[in-house]
């Protein structure tokens, strides 16, 4: 996967993961790939919900040692 744009929102607490990466969309052409990471267990069901309402496609999501990552390719 060619990820264009990367997020840390590492230390962040709901919303400010998702406002972060909502930024970072807006900066990007459609069809580019978006990739952040965070350490907020909320935000497996806050990203897949965002996808679902703004259009953008949720590629996938994965957990691993309390490190969540999320990948939206630009609606």
């Amino acid at each position: 996967m060619d990820i264009e744009e990367r997020v840390d929102a590492c230390g962040l607490d709901c919303p400010l993961p998702l406002l972060k990466a909502k930024q970072a969309l807006n900066k990007l052409e459609p069809g580019l790939i978006l990739e952040v990471v965070c350490n907020d267990p909320g935000s497996m069901r806050d990203f897949a919900a965002f996808a679902k309402q703004s259009g953008n496609e949720l590629l996938g999501q994965e957990e691993s040692a309390g490190e969540y990552k999320h990948w939206l390719r630009k609606a």
